[in-house]
């Protein structure tokens, strides 16, 4: 609040700030050791990157590079051998392409419609069916993996990318049934009712009504289904198939195949190349992630 004076001037008035005390110097103080503790490995796998051999011999881990180069990033790229294929790691990158955007199209697709359905329209058995899907999310994945190789060799999915692509829809089902059934919980029922009055039916009012609202879930779901199948090891190493494999099992291979010495600045670069995805994504999108947990994603 502020006060007008007989000059004219306006003063502010009512209680002046209070001093930083020692509570507010510890949080700055964990949240400078909690950067530090993310921020300083990714600057040494930038600065070693960049780096020839000859300086990663001298063995100064957080020296900036003398001569900086990004022959090392060229060669993680595309001359970087894993195993007997030295083609780098571009191959992994179409693949987990491939495998990327049919796994988020679809979990979310199915995710959204289940959550719309569990929400609004409640069939028999509706909460026994989402207590199973949450259920599912909590048994260990290496507890299904011998029983979906069988069932996919059965179908002739095993070895290929529809196989991996269905694996990864199954496993984001909970997650994003339960994203979106919270988000519609907190959607107004007369909202709802009164586009049924209107003549509305399931797909009418799910498209026309639902989907418009739910940018903000769309976009936290798609932020996680990314992250999590972009960076996924186990699934791809398994289901996808040698010619398949996606970016980080490309990236182990590099890792561990080594002829003669071993390529620090090469191991890095590949590293930071299949981080970049997931960074982009949380760069791009940060402020719509935040947003739509706040705008429902945590009610229930």
């Amino acid at each position: 609040m502020a006060s007008l004076t007989a000059n004219g001037h306006i003063e502010p008035s009512g209680p002046r700030p209070k001093r930083i005390g020692p509570g507010r110097y510890g949080v700055y103080a964990f949240l400078i050791i909690s950067a530090l503790f993310f921020l300083i490995p990714l600057y040494v796998m930038i600065v070693t990157s960049l780096k020839p051999m000859d300086e990663i011999r001298l063995g100064n881990l957080f020296a900036l590079p003398g001569s900086p180069s990004f022959d090392a990033w060229v060669k993680a790229w595309s001359q970087a051998c894993t195993g007997l294929n030295c083609n780098g790691i571009h191959v992994g990158m179409l693949n987990s392409i491939k495998i990327l955007v049919p796994s988020v199209l679809l979990s979310i697709a199915v995710g959204s419609v289940t959550g719309y359905a569990l929400s609004f329209w409640r069939p028999k058995g509706a909460n026994i069916l989402f207590a199973v899907l949450l259920l599912g999310a909590f048994i260990p994945y290496q507890v299904f993996l011998y029983p979906l190789v069988r069932i996919l060799s059965m179908v002739s999915l095993y070895n290929s990318i529809p196989g991996v692509v269905f694996v990864h829809t199954i496993f984001g089902l909970p997650l994003m049934t339960l994203l979106f059934r919270n988000f519609y919980a907190g959607i107004p029922i007369d909202l709802f009712k009164a586009a049924r009055v209107d003549g509305g039916g399931f797909w009418a009012i799910f498209i026309r009504l639902m989907l418009p609202l739910s940018t903000p879930i769309i976009v936290v779901a798609a932020i996680l289904q990314i992250t999590g199948i972009w960076n996924d090891f186990l699934f791809g190493l398994i289901f996808a198939g040698r010619e398949n494999f996606p970016m980080t099992v490309q990236l182990n291979n590099v890792v561990n195949s080594s002829f003669g010495e071993k390529e620090y600045n090469v191991n890095m670069a590949a590293t930071i190349l299949t981080a970049l995805v997931p960074l982009f994504v949380y760069f791009v999108s940060g402020r719509w992630f935040v947003r739509g947990i706040a705008s429902g994603a945590v009610k229930g």
